[in-house]
């Protein structure tokens, strides 16, 4: 499970803008966003570094 969601929230930013981002879809990133599918490290880390959060802060531990 990721918080992917909640930070974009947090930081007043949308799904759009971080597909964009990222290069990669709208429903690709709104799969992560509701959990149904888990970003790559690499997708993980990038989108850490366009939020401006440790990849850590994006896991929930569970």
């Amino acid at each position: 499970m990721n918080r992917i969601k909640e930070v974009l929230e947090e930081k007043s930013l949308t799904q759009t803008w971080l597909s964009e981002k990222l290069g990669k879809s709208y429903n690709m990133v709104n799969s992560y966003v509701q959990n149904r599918r888990q970003p790559s490290l690499e997708i993980l880390f990038k989108i850490a570094k366009l939020l401006k959060v440790s990849p850590k802060e994006l896991i929930n531990e569970q």
